[in-house]
């Protein structure tokens, strides 16, 4: 099945651009509007059990990759930007290492090629406490998000999944019960022989603990030519702490 994307701007140059867990392409939008008035065009999609795209209760990064794949060719993208932030990284990664070919440039955003911890289930166990059966509006929503998440971005980032599947019933955009059952195989390593010997550069926040000292090894593994650039003054949303920076830094790595 065909994903789901919002394409910005009509520049030849392609962006692909790949959210992290429980997001959409809509988080993106901010930056690929100003991307596109450098003559790029952007793909904001959204991956397998998220945004509007369909759902399944496969979530693998196998299938991810073959999702995008599927994607890239349906729309004739021989060649693009890949762009990949967080469990959208690990998209990128996989695909990278499988079809060189595809990625002229690749830009890996706040996540390493190592096996990460179970860490987002306390974020499942907060959404599955909201019955949408019983909560008619968003204000109740986030009340109750409020007792089991106390950081305010994070609950409003959460929120922002939510949509009217009817005049009188909210609904999650993401497919919370494939993504609860299938959590683990987020954090899965990347385990593959293959290099990716294009320009890739790895993106991480200053304050973030994702990306360390210890991962640049790994990451070299795979990735022999790639820049680790540290973004000053962000966490782990780097495109949203530090717009600028940000912004720059991709326009003066992409070859």
């Amino acid at each position: 099945m065909l994903l789901h994307s919002k394409i910005i701007g009509g520049g030849e140059k392609i962006i692909v651009i790949l959210h992290g867990l429980f997001g959409s392409g809509d988080n993106w939008k901010t930056y690929a509007n100003r991307m596109a008035t450098k003559g790029f065009c952007i793909h904001l999609v959204d991956q397998r059990n998220h945004g509007r795209s369909f759902h399944s209760d496969q979530f693998n990064y196998n299938l991810l990759v073959l999702d995008l794949k599927y994607y890239l060719d349906h729309y004739k993208i021989d060649s693009c930007i890949l762009l990949g932030h967080s469990m959208g990284g690990k998209t990128a990664m996989n695909f990278s290492l499988k079809y060189p070919e595809y990625v002229s440039d690749l830009f890996v955003v706040d996540i390493a090629p190592r096996k990460y911890p179970i860490h987002h289930d306390k974020i499942i166990e907060a959404l599955k406490s909201l019955d949408l059966n019983l909560i008619k509006t968003r204000k109740e929503a986030e009340n109750k998000l409020s007792n089991f998440i106390n950081d305010n971005v994070l609950s409003s980032f959460l929120l922002k999944n939510l949509y009217w599947i009817s005049k009188e019933k909210l609904a999650f955009r993401f497919n919370l019960n494939s993504l609860s059952k299938n959590l683990s195989n987020v954090g899965d390593e990347i385990i593959n022989n293959s290099k990716f010997l294009n320009n890739s550069i790895f993106l991480r926040g200053e304050f973030s603990n994702y990306v360390g000292e210890n991962d640049i090894i790994s990451i070299h593994k795979n990735f022999p030519n790639a820049s680790i650039i540290t973004v000053p003054n962000s966490n782990h949303w780097l495109h949203i702490d530090n717009p600028d920076e940000f912004f720059d830094i991709i326009l003066q790595s992409i070859k």
